[in-house]
């Protein structure tokens, strides 16, 4: 490979490496969160151990929506991983076709557009999680101070 294939192919890979980059504090928020929720569902069950009437059926209430927010979760780290992934392969797949001078336009755009609907798919569980907190933290809200209407 000549150092001027190196240098066109280094510059075509400054926007993929960067998505990775935006992705990767993406999934560091989202471990975060997944980390508060498992402290969160810790916390609760040793409170379970010693509830009782109402309080009981608040902490019940509370430990299933920290569950599904806990699979949310997993399933939004899971789609960003797979997305940071996906454009690892585009950034390998162009300097594999500079290598043997393949073109391999298509692969890359399948990639790339692969890559971009995983981070969709990331970021629309995440906001999906944003809404499960919030049912949760309703839960804890004390019946005076009221629940927003919710749609």
């Amino acid at each position: 490979m000549l150092l001027t294939d190196l240098i066109a192919t280094l510059q075509l890979s400054i926007g993929p490496v960067i998505l990775i980059s935006g992705v990767g504090l993406i999934i560091l928020s989202l471990t975060n969160r997944f980390g508060r929720i498992v402290d969160r569902t810790r916390q609760l069950s040793v409170e379970y151990r010693s509830a009782s009437g109402a309080d009981l059926h608040r902490i019940l209430s509370e430990l299933k929506i920290l569950t599904i927010r806990a699979r949310v979760i997993r399933g939004s780290n899971v789609a960003a991983v797979l997305s940071v992934l996906l454009v690892s392969l585009i950034i390998i797949s162009l300097f594999w076709a500079a290598q043997y001078h393949v073109n391999i336009g298509y692969l890359i755009v399948t990639l790339f557009i692969s890559s971009i609907t995983s981070l969709v798919v990331a970021l629309s569980l995440f906001i999906y999680d944003l809404e499960l907190s919030l049912k949760a933290l309703w839960i804890e809200l004390p019946e005076s101070i009221g629940k927003p209407e919710t749609k």
